[in-house]
């Protein structure tokens, strides 16, 4: 019992001993832990932010680049046609042909691209009525105007209602007679009529009108609209016909540049701070620019130190001890003493 009780408290001691030991390395590597986790999440956010901002970058170039490229696809106008009716003649409908100046401009700005293709069409709608059935064959001109009244293009094209026969005709008008009847339907035709398949606009003098012009005085219309529709080939046809992927690709190929041209500058930084010139070799000795430069260095004290010893040289031979001048004063002044004595008795 009493061995037990005297090694217990020697187990307590290096019990507290070992946790005092272990807490702080606990507290170390909990700490380190921690602040390697916080250098992570830092640079995960630092590169996302990064690679969103690239990709960001990238979208807006693809962007810019299909504004700037691409054309629009579309453009309609209504068309409304003006003609005379003060003729003298009671034969006839009208006086005129019915014409109608159409606008190519829209926001001041041309509606048409220059050097693409564009198709020019006019939709009528026009009652099936037997003044329309009795007009038979009909031609539509075309003609586009420059800015300064000049003519650029013009078309000539020939149209005319789908035939029907008179059964034909009081079978489809049983058949949706409720709808005539509510005014769901109605009894017309629409004609899509063709006046360029192929335009281009000329930029030296691109049109900025066009006068369409039916020639019949007796045609029925219901409403008119011009319609332009963009002919794409090439890269166009592609970017038009396929945007998705047109876009996954022109965004997939701005961002590897991005990120190409930022590795390089990156990797170039870094080697322009890792050799620098200043710095020494790995071997611990200075780089042989150092060394010249240093025995330069020494050359040029060593002449400055030879200059100032050659100058010093004369005051240097000179007696600075006072007794030795004593003495040379001395015996200069016997010397003289000696002079005037001697003069008198030569004389």
């Amino acid at each position: 019992m009493d061995q037990d009780s005297s090694l217990r408290p020697g187990d307590d001691g290096d019990l507290s001993m070992l946790i005092g030991e272990g807490l702080p390395r606990l507290r170390d590597a909990v700490v380190m832990v921690m602040s390697r986790a916080r250098q992570r999440v830092v640079q995960g956010f630092v590169v996302s932010s990064f690679v969103l901002l690239l990709l960001w970058i990238a979208a807006f170039l693809y962007g810019s680049f299909y504004y700037s490229y691409m054309p629009r696809a579309a453009y309609s106008s209504p068309v409304h046609y003006y003609y005379r009716t003060d003729c003298e003649s009671p034969s006839s409908f009208w006086c005129s042909y019915p014409v109608a100046n159409v606008s190519l401009m829209r926001n001041k700005k041309h509606a048409l691209t220059f050097g693409q293709a564009y198709r020019m069409s006019l939709r009528l709608e026009m009652p099936d009525s037997p003044t329309n059935q009795d007009l038979g064959m009909f031609m539509i001109k075309t003609t586009c105007f420059s800015r300064d009244g000049g003519k650029v293009a013009s078309s000539a094209r020939s149209s005319m209602l789908r035939y029907r026969s008179d059964l034909l005709r009081y079978l489809g008008t049983l058949l949706f007679l409720p709808a005539f009847l509510t005014g769901v339907a109605e009894q017309k035709q629409v004609l899509e009529v063709e006046l360029f398949s192929d335009y281009t606009d000329d930029p030296y003098a691109p049109s900025v009108t066009a006068l369409i012009e039916i020639l019949s005085n007796k045609v029925q219309i219901y409403s008119s609209e011009l319609n332009i529709h963009a002919h794409f080939t090439g890269l166009r046809y592609l970017l038009f016909n396929f945007p998705t992927l047109s876009a996954l690709v022109g965004v997939s190929s701005n961002f590897i540049f991005l990120s190409l041209l930022f590795v390089l500058s990156y990797v170039r930084l870094l080697l322009g701070e890792e050799w620098g010139p200043q710095q020494l070799r790995a071997d611990g000795l200075l780089s042989d620019r150092g060394n010249n430069v240093n025995n330069n260095q020494q050359e040029d004290e060593k002449d400055a130190a030879a200059g100032a010893a050659e100058l010093l040289g004369p005051l240097q031979m000179t007696p600075t001890n006072p007794s030795q001048e004593r003495l040379r004063l001395i015996s200069d002044g016997g010397t003289e003493v000696q002079n005037r004595q001697i003069q008198p008795h030569i004389e």
